[in-house]
């Protein structure tokens, strides 16, 4: 059974940094891509970042970009998020998805129950 679970999230002043993890499960974890997304409330999903199986190649959404950092573990089967320099519109509940074989970044067949970051001073 694949299992993705988030960690890490909480409550952070602007400008701080949290970093998050997803341990995953069930599955060859270095085979696969990996996605971060997040849902702010009342808001449909944002792509947050997306990295290869390797960790050779990342990319991230404009709004992210210099300040958050994806990475992995393979050898823990876990994937990271470190978000540094954050701001209230960071808000949201993050997931961990897991990219589609042979599909763009922005298709994913499982994801996690997602971890809570809320930025608020």
């Amino acid at each position: 059974e694949v299992q993705l679970v988030e960690s890490g999230g909480g409550l952070v002043q602007p400008g701080g940094s949290l970093r998050l993890s997803c341990a995953a499960s069930g599955f060859t974890f270095d085979d696969d891509r990996m996605s971060w997304v997040r849902q702010a409330p009342g808001k449909g999903l944002e792509w947050v970042s997306f990295i290869t199986q390797n960790g050779g190649i990342t990319y991230y959404a404009e709004s992210m970009k210099g300040r958050f950092t994806i990475s992995r573990d393979n050898a823990k089967n876990t994937l990271y998020l470190q978000m540094n320099s954050l701001i209230f519109e960071d808000t949201a509940v993050y997931y961990c998805a897991r990219v589609v074989r042979g599909a763009w970044y922005s298709s994913y067949d499982y994801w996690g129950q997602g971890t809570q970051v809320t930025v608020s001073s």
